[in-house]
């Protein structure tokens, strides 16, 4: 049985780490808000981009701008974001292992461009090829940020180096729960229902091609903002729980370990009490 001295030690280290967790818990709860404000915030304006070029990719074609066009086979890009800190819960392993399930069960060359740190690596161990790699965009990402990687992946798709265009990331569902996602980006697909889609009637000024050119690569970009603000938002709500749990298994050990010491304590002082009754007795 552990000393009263090295029980008193576990308590007081379990103490600080108690102190710890709760503090990163209460950090992850201010930033949260933040992100998840963020995030429902730019979420109508990508959904409504989205349907936008959905609408367009149904009526026009590759011949009018090459990121419309559909071109089969050839090597899949997949961006896979997750994040650059650890201590956030199952939320980068369960978007890994996600990411590694798609690229074992679809036929195909891939290629990785991973964005923050945990991603990176864990491809790296499985031996996946990674074409690139940018760090996580901070606590305040920004559209700025974003735009060297939406540059990338348009400049691979136009080059027809890559045929298609995924991103995997982490949906914020809600506090509670975050779930990995994978959404194509590259070609546009066209709109399921095109019931609404006046076809033809489109009038282009100058042209298809000239509202194109600068239409697509901000909506790119703002597909991979909208992914970033996600991913962002689940972290700091997977840290935030994942700490808080922490610290309410922390002070049960501290329950736990504060019983075996008073335990302890009540076994030496009964003991000593028995050491002398016997002494006194033996005189």
């Amino acid at each position: 049985m552990p000393s009263q001295r090295e029980i008193r030690r576990r308590i007081g280290a379990v103490r600080n780490i108690k102190q710890i967790t709760r503090a990163m818990q209460f950090v992850a709860a201010s930033k949260l808000k933040r992100a998840q404000d963020s995030t429902l915030a730019a979420r109508p304006y990508s959904a409504s981009i989205d349907e936008v070029l959905a609408d367009l990719a149904s009526v026009l074609g590759g011949e009018d701008h090459p990121l419309l066009a559909t071109r089969e086979g050839g090597t899949r890009l997949i961006v896979l974001m997750t994040s650059d800190r650890g201590l956030a819960g199952a939320l980068n392993s369960n978007t890994i292992r996600f990411a590694a399930k798609e690229i074992t069960e679809q036929p195909g060359d891939v290629t990785l461009v991973t964005v923050g740190r945990k991603g990176r690596d864990a491809m790296r161990r499985a031996r996946a090829p990674i074409m690139a790699h940018f760090s996580a965009f901070g606590d305040r990402p920004s559209f700025a940020d974003v735009t060297p990687l939406a540059r990338l992946v348009v400049d691979e798709y136009l080059a027809e180096r890559v045929n298609r265009v995924d991103i995997i990331h982490s949906a914020f569902i809600s506090t509670l729960s975050q779930r990995p996602r994978l959404e194509t980006l590259l070609p546009i697909e066209p709109a399921e229902d095109t019931a609404g889609i006046p076809g033809n009637q489109f009038i282009f000024e100058p042209n298809p091609g000239a509202v194109l050119r600068q239409l697509l690569p901000r909506y790119v970009a703002t597909r991979l903002y909208q992914a970033v603000l996600e991913s962002k938002a689940s972290e700091e709500s997977s840290r935030m729980v994942a700490m808080k749990n922490a610290t309410e298994n922390a002070e049960d050990l501290i329950e736990d370990l504060t019983l075996s010491y008073n335990k302890a304590r009540q076994t030496n002082i009964t003991r000593e009490m028995i050491e002398i009754s016997t002494g006194a007795q033996a005189r």
